[in-house]
């Protein structure tokens, strides 16, 4: 039996507070019983940790009672501030929400990704990605340049969305 972590807003992200949820299952994330493990939970991880309660969320999906945390990684990027390719993230900016997915399924200048197949996202802080890996089936920490395999297609891309 899971024991669900409480959504929260954290304020200031540490990197002890994201290595506790390493190994975590979403469904030991989500009180709100959203688990399935055909589905993606890359923005549902992070946004359990961020507090992020916008567009759809777990709540809509499970049918839980606690507050929902946001599902969808187009609902993520719309809400950033400032986004933009991974490699002209300025070094100011140490601590962001990371994307990957095909190219052309991202609008920079809308701050928009395609509802194609294909789209991650995970917490950068301190040279490191936070994220939950879907085959694996749990969050995992990896550095960027490993996190850009996390699709084998050679037309991946990276972009960077300060925190919203």
């Amino acid at each position: 039996m899971s024991h669900a972590v409480a959504t929260e807003d954290i304020g200031v992200i540490t990197q002890q507070h994201l290595d506790s949820y390493l190994g975590k299952s979403i469904g030991a994330i989500c009180p709100n019983g959203y688990t399935t493990n055909a589905d993606h939970h890359s923005a549902h991880f992070l946004s359990h940790v961020l507090g992020y309660r916008f567009g759809v969320t777990c709540q809509m999906m499970g049918g839980g009672r606690d507050a929902g945390a946001t599902i969808r990684v187009q609902d993520l990027l719309s809400r950033c501030k400032s986004a933009g390719v991974w490699s002209l993230r300025p070094t100011s900016l140490s601590q962001c929400l990371v994307f990957i997915t095909r190219a052309s399924n991202v609008n920079l200048a809308a701050k928009s990704i395609s509802s194609a197949p294909r789209r991650h996202v995970g917490i950068y802080l301190n040279g490191f990605i936070w994220h939950y890996s879907s085959t694996r089936q749990q969050v995992i920490k990896e550095v960027p340049s490993q996190f850009k395999l996390y699709y084998p297609s050679t037309d991946n891309a990276m972009f960077y969305g300060s925190l919203p």
